[in-house]
């Protein structure tokens, strides 16, 4: 249901006079994607369109990285190390003769599923906190504000680091540390949206009309609520490959000879006087995600809804 309007069930109990539908709308119960605005949007903005491409593709190559290449990210040939990049290796080789441009291909799969897991962890937790201290409110409220007032006022990485000293090494232990780093963010951001919701118009009349609260919880407040949450979880996902990739480059990640960028930045720090391109590529590949999520988050806050 759109924000600050009444639905036909709520007004009718209300006694109000049902909403006109417009010339040109669509009176169905579902919102249309109007397809040439989003063409016009995207055609406008080839930044955008360069993030969501580069995006994509990261995305390929985490679920299919044989889509890119062929070679093995494990086995090389020392015959060839210390290659730069070429035709033969577009990244180069590394000093056991691997092919960099493989090992960021597959470790594209580890570092998004890190951050996929952290950026779900953050979300799902600090949303339900956010959620309750909102609807709830009292002293439910002042307790759950308190206890997000102590993460924040702990740095995210100094967190992590503590956290994932706790539970251990490992790639879901790295992601786990960093999404329970972010949740307090999530939790401040919901909890902000649920009280602007509450005061609507349309919320208190579904109360007025006798309807359930987890009705009203999940027709009105949730789905107005979750927009600006959903932009930060598409932030949040550029900090989270960092995040995940300095854990990883202090050596807290997957044990090698796994290629997650951020070890293969930690591995190639060793030879950046003969081979830059061990720290240099797999480090733009991380910079070139980060700025597309970035990119793409921007976009979906305030350029769209501007021009809607």
């Amino acid at each position: 249901m759109s924000q600050g309007l009444i639905d036909d069930a709520t007004g009718a109990a209300l006694g109000l006079p049902a909403r006109p539908v417009e010339p040109g709308t669509d009176p169905g119960p579902g919102r249309r994607v109007d397809l040439p605005r989003v063409r016009r949007f995207l055609v406008r903005r080839p930044g955008l369109l360069l993030s969501v491409l580069i995006l994509v593709l990261v995305v390929l190559a985490s679920f299919w990285p044989n889509l890119f290449t062929s070679q093995d990210p494990l086995t090389g040939v020392p015959s060839q190390n210390f290659r730069g990049p070429s035709g033969a290796h577009w990244f180069g080789t590394d000093e056991l003769g691997r092919d960099v441009f493989s090992r960021v291909v597959h470790g594209a799969q580890l570092s998004l599923k890190a951050t996929l897991i952290a950026v779900a962890v953050a979300f799902v937790v600090g949303s339900l906190i956010g959620l309750v201290a909102g609807f709830v409110g009292r002293w439910v409220d002042d307790v759950l504000m308190r206890f997000v007032d102590v993460l924040l006022s702990i740095p995210a990485l100094f967190l992590s680091l503590a956290l994932v000293t706790a539970l251990g090494y490992g790639t879901v232990k790295v992601a786990i540390a960093v999404g329970i780093a972010s949740v307090a963010s999530f939790a401040r951001v919901t909890r902000a949206e649920v009280l602007r919701v509450r005061q609507e118009v349309y919320v208190e009349a579904s109360r007025a009309s006798g309807i359930r609260w987890y009705s009203v919880l999940g027709r009105h407040v949730l789905p107005n609520a979750a927009g600006p949450v959903i932009v930060l979880a598409t932030l949040d996902f550029g900090s989270s490959i960092l995040a995940v990739s300095a854990l990883s480059f202090l050596g807290y990640g997957a044990p090698p000879p796994a290629p997650e960028w951020g070890t293969l930045i930690s591995d190639g720090r060793n030879y950046l006087a003969n081979a830059w391109w061990l720290t240099a590529l797999p480090g733009l590949a991380i910079a070139a995600t980060v700025l597309a999520t970035n990119r793409i988050a921007r976009a979906l806050d305030g350029e769209w809804s501007r021009q809607r």
